[in-house]
């Protein structure tokens, strides 16, 4: 018994790092704050630092990749404001261990209330306030 779950694991293991084959998740940020109001960006997960991103009114920011069977996780911080002061830290995506998704894509919507989140199809729904 023990050896047929070593085999399935492998086989997990083996599919879920198999990326030609599989649509690639992907997060979508949207500036959807006043006029003039600079939204600041800056997603880190255990294997990469996106970098910080800077998107106007109405610009998108976007980034794609494939889930790893030892959970995939990034952290975004986002700013707004005068001098960036308004700050929401939040986990943007988590997948699960062994269990490898494909071809998510997970909306987050900055607004003046607040950050937003939807997943493919559903109504966005607010998420985080901003804090100072």
């Amino acid at each position: 018994m023990n050896s047929f779950l070593c085999f399935l694991l492998i086989i997990a293991l083996c599919l879920g790092s198999s990326n030609a084959v599989w649509e690639k998740n992907t997060v979508h940020f949207k500036n959807s704050l006043g006029p003039q109001n600079i939204l600041k960006i800056h997603c880190v997960s255990n294997e990469d630092n996106l970098g910080f991103h800077y998107l106007s009114p109405g610009q998108t920011y976007d980034f794609s990749f494939h889930d790893s069977a030892l959970k995939t996780k990034f952290n975004c911080d986002l700013w707004q404001g005068p001098d960036f002061r308004f700050h929401a830290s939040f986990t943007a995506y988590e997948g699960k261990v062994i269990i490898v998704r494909y071809g998510r894509n997970v909306f987050w919507d900055a607004r003046e209330e607040g950050i937003y989140r939807a997943e493919d199809k559903e109504t966005p729904k607010l998420m985080y306030s901003w804090t100072i």
